[in-house]
């Protein structure tokens, strides 16, 4: 098997995701247990070998076992995202609700690790407040249920400074060409402007936290 990118954008998922984005006029960029590897074939058929591979592993965010999904946009986080979460019972976090903007990945996880992570590693009450694409702001905040499982879904997941806190980090990959078709037939003329934009962040995020050669798992989604 291979260093998986996680669950989060499912399908289903995304298509809520997009539906929100598109609602709001914008988009946001957004296996086997064992060794890493490469593992091809779409992301939900690995979904139930992906959450036995975590139930495994320790936790690390106080008693939390946290999973971060990964991978450049249209590589599937989302699908297997809320596969693996709800064959375990968990919630999802997903990226795309902290990223505050289309030029706001690592404020994303700053979020991320502000509000929900660090939060977690005290054992304490972990939340985080929905970014409005619509009115350019944050608004209504949202609990994180108690479950003792918690998905991350998207790009700013694997970060370095997230890293303390994970339990699992996956890394889903496939071919540019795929991701990008992908990506605008689930949000279309909304992304297009802003892919290149998306994508330059990304490239830098990976690139400067290392996150691809960091996973634990890797799947090949295309």
């Amino acid at each position: 098997m291979t260093s998986p990118e996680g669950s989060g954008e499912t399908s289903p998922a995304r298509d809520e995701e997009g539906g929100r984005r598109r609602e709001a006029a914008r988009h946001a960029p957004g296996p086997d247990p064992g060794p890493p590897g490469a593992t091809p074939g779409p992301s939900g058929r690995h979904a139930a070998r992906v959450a036995a591979w975590l139930r495994a592993r320790p936790a690390r965010a106080g008693g939390t076992r946290v999973l971060a999904v990964e991978g450049r946009s249209g590589s599937g986080k989302s699908t297997l995202a809320t596969a693996v979460a709800a064959g375990l019972g968990a919630p999802v976090v997903r990226m795309d609700d902290l990223y505050p903007g289309w030029d706001g990945l690592l404020g994303g996880v700053d979020a991320l690790v502000r509000w929900v992570l660090r939060p977690l590693g005290l054992d304490g009450r972990a939340r985080w407040r929905r970014y409005d694409w619509t009115a350019g702001g944050y608004a209504e905040w949202h609990e994180v249920p108690d479950t003792g499982v918690l998905v991350i879904d998207g790009t700013g997941s694997g970060a370095l400074a997230a890293a303390p806190y994970l339990s699992g980090l996956v890394w889903l990959e496939a071919p540019d060409e795929v991701r990008r078709t992908r990506a605008l037939e689930r949000d279309g003329d909304l992304y297009a402007p802003h892919w290149e934009r998306w994508a330059a962040q990304e490239e830098r995020f990976h690139a400067r936290d290392d996150v691809r050669s960091r996973a634990d798992l890797t799947i090949a989604t295309g």
